[in-house]
């Protein structure tokens, strides 16, 4: 069974930042059938421009057949806060007949998204969570929940993510920001604003998504004689004009400042200290060719989290692996639950 449901908070949200939003909606989808003893939760934290809907952009590793099949678990995934996808986010009112924020949305902090989706777990009645999971901003989520409630979760299985967002990262997602900027629309606070510096911001992410080797292989020109509108050129504008018909400038601010915003170790006596209060058992996947999220940050959280798990994945896909390469993430996550159960 699939149920799309919008949670209203019974309070409003003090943010981290010390702003308030009178009203904050979460949008949510659940599938499959939660067992009488609530054993068979699977707990889904999305990456930055994906929705609740997970069957729709994790194919292969959920859904019928696959290794999270509906007909065995009970699947959660929730929207984030600031996102365009019904939770509450810059272009929806953040009280009742108020206007939407747009630009002055406050600042939303990973550890914000968790306390949100937090609350939703106890409006669904949910003590135990068999396995969270999450990739990119959907595991800067999981292990920021992970260490605020280090009970709640048996497995936690993180893939190309991080402890604290990098520099590099964080240069990633202001060069995106500054071409949205950069769109005069942007600052007139319409709900298209933006848009096309939201389509450069879009071609300048896929560069970190990507790989060298990847767009040699998908892009790579057959015509010698070519000397303008490159394959990869025509790619770069295709990309950037999907994202836009989709989504919206002002949500794509708040979720990149969100995922600069991650840091573990904050207020906890530093990374190594907050992750090693997490208590599940740990799951971390890295990718050989990300650029973004470097193999070694993987190693870093491996190394101190108690008893986590490191696998690496050979892919040509870059950050990107993690949403492409789910053939290989079911081995490992068939691996993972054999010694968890042996």
């Amino acid at each position: 069974m699939t149920h799309d449901e919008v949670f209203t908070l019974p309070a409003p949200l003090s943010l981290e930042s010390g702003a308030v939003l009178p009203q904050v909606r979460v949008a949510y989808r659940t599938v499959g059938t939660l067992r009488p003893d609530g054993a068979n939760v699977v707990w889904v934290c999305h990456a930055l421009t994906a929705n609740a809907d997970v069957l729709s952009w994790w194919p292969g590793l959920f859904g019928p057949g696959c290794h999270f099949d509906p007909a065995d678990w009970f699947i959660v995934c929730a929207n984030v806060l600031g996102s365009c996808y019904g939770s509450t986010g810059p272009l929806t009112p953040v009280a009742a007949g108020a206007a939407p924020l747009y630009q002055e949305f406050p600042l939303v902090t990973v550890r914000d998204m968790v306390v949100a989706h937090e609350q939703l777990r106890h409006h669904l009645g949910l003590h135990r969570i068999h396995t969270l999971i999450g990739g990119s901003l959907g595991g800067q989520q999981a292990l920021e929940w992970a260490v605020q409630r280090p009970a709640v979760f048996e497995h936690l299985v993180v893939l190309a993510t991080n402890a604290q967002h990098s520099p590099w990262g964080v240069a990633f997602n202001e060069a995106q920001r500054l071409a949205i900027f950069a769109d005069p629309t942007y600052h007139a606070a319409t709900p298209q604003g933006g848009q096309a510096g939201l389509q450069a911001a879009r071609a300048v992410a896929l560069l970190s998504y990507r790989s060298y080797a990847a767009y040699g292989l998908s892009q790579a020109e057959t015509d010698d004689a070519k000397l303008t509108d490159y394959r990869a050129s025509s790619y770069q504008r295709y990309q950037g004009a999907k994202l836009g018909a989709r989504f919206d400038a002002y949500s794509y601010v708040v979720l990149s400042r969100a995922m600069d915003s991650h840091h573990l170790g904050r207020g906890r006596g530093g990374v190594p200290a907050a992750l090693s209060q997490i208590r599940a058992r740990v799951l971390v996947i890295g990718i050989s060719s990300d650029v973004l999220f470097p193999p070694e940050e993987q190693l870093l959280l491996v190394r101190h989290i108690p008893g986590a798990h490191y696998a690496e994945m050979a892919s040509d896909y870059g950050h990107d692996g993690f949403l492409i390469e789910t053939a290989p993430i079911t081995h490992l996550l068939e691996r993972f639950y054999v010694q968890s159960f042996a």
